[in-house]
Order: structure tokens, then C-alpha cells, then sequence
């Protein structure tokens, strides 16, 4: 059994709203410092596959098809073996 840590985060040029609340909500809590916040998804999925490259490739897969929207977002990953 393997264990893929998904994270989703949108693409640079795309504007993130949830980010920008985020970061205002930290000017105010008085950390003035704060220069940027992006808001992304972290998504944990445990694989029964055979081989860690079976294992990676169903995950992409799984990206690709439904955890990452490819117009908006990127995703990364790294495959574990439990």
C-alpha cells in the first residue's frame, strides 16, 4: 500500500480571492510582515498497487482527472510506501 500526498494550488497568473482574505486577515491580526498568501488543497489518498510506479501513475491519473482543475490549477505529489 502506498500513500500519495496531493497538493493543489492555482496557477500564478490565476487570482486568488481566498488568498487575498487570507492575508488581509493577517495585516490585521498585526502581522504586517505578510507580503503574499495562496490558498491551495492538500489531499491525502491511500493506494493498494503492487509497484511505487503503479502507484504514481494512478495517482497522475487521479490528478488529472478530477483532484486538479488543469485550466486553473497545477498540482504535485510524492508517493510513499505505507
Amino acid at each position: 500500500m502506498y500513500l500519495a500526498k496531493v497538493y493543489v494550488t492555482l496557477k500564478p497568473t490565476v487570482n486568488d480571492p481566498q488568498g487575498r482574505t487570507v492575508m488581509g486577515g493577517l495585516k490585521s491580526l498585526g502581522f504586517a510582515s505578510v507580503a503574499d498568501v495562496r490558498v491551495g488543497k492538500y489531499i491525502e489518498v491511500r493506494v493498494l498497487e503492487a509497484e511505487k510506479a503503479q502507484a504514481e501513475a494512478r495517482v497522475k491519473d487521479m490528478c488529472e482527472k478530477l483532484l486538479a482543475n488543469p485550466v486553473i490549477e497545477q498540482y504535485r505529489y510524492e508517493v510513499v510506501e505505507m
